[in-house]
């Protein structure tokens, strides 16, 4: 399984940089990973999709995305991780800057109540539009939710770090970045989505997070 970023014909415009992770505890397969490598080289509103993968490691995970925030100067961001057990597409709302691992990640470290950014902000919310993001994707007939919470593991670690490179500058004037959580593939668990769905529900997912410089107001909220 490489990390290596796709590299397709040079071009020139504006890019989206979509990221998934690595295989971890104990998986085959990652979908966040599948879902990115499919999307590689699509054409979305004049932008053009570049895919990478990113280590599920505390670290190690933000260090690859500085790196390519540096490298391709992306107009958008969005980080795709697994959330075993979700039964839709979770568009994240927040990161917030803590780190509290249940199972250690792919190098085998475990942190317990570490910031992600030593004197960061507690959180950071995602900039992508998310309300239009959960339209797009429901009309494009794939289960979608806004989800309150990305947990605290590499996933949320990624999304605070993301907002946090952006606030600093890292990448062009406006940039935006957000984070969805994919469930497992069919057959590694329930609930679960095909591949081709979920694939389906992010194109749907990044052409309103392209064409929507102002989000919608759309109740998409929790009670609990």
């Amino acid at each position: 399984m490489t990390s290596a970023v796709h590299h397709g014909a040079p071009h020139a415009g504006p890019t989206i940089l979509l990221t998934g992770f690595d295989p971890f505890g104990g998986g085959a397969h990652n979908p966040s990973w599948l879902i990115a490598q499919a999307l590689h080289g699509q054409r979305i509103a004049g932008h053009q999709v570049v895919a990478a993968q990113l280590p599920t490691v505390f670290g190690q995970s933000l260090q690859r995305l500085r790196s390519l925030l540096l490298e391709h100067r992306p107009t958008v961001t969005l980080c795709l991780g697994l959330a075993g057990g979700r039964a839709a597409l979770s568009i994240e709302r927040i990161g917030i800057n803590i780190n509290d691992a249940r199972i250690p990640d792919n190098g085998g470290a475990q942190p317990i109540d570490t910031p992600v950014q030593p004197g960061g902000p507690a959180a950071y919310f995602a900039s992508l539009p998310i309300k239009a993001m959960l339209r797009a994707v429901q009309r494009a007939g794939v289960p979608c939710e806004v989800s309150q919470t990305a947990g605290t593991f590499v996933c949320n670690h990624v999304l605070y770090g993301l907002m946090h490179l952006l606030a600093q500058g890292i990448g062009p004037e406006g940039a935006r970045g957000g984070f969805v959580h994919v469930p497992w593939l069919s057959g590694q668990g329930e609930p679960h989505l095909p591949l081709r769905d979920m694939v389906r529900g992010m194109h749907a997912a990044l052409w309103a997070a392209v064409l929507t410089p102002q989000d919608i107001a759309l109740q998409a909220g929790a009670t609990h």
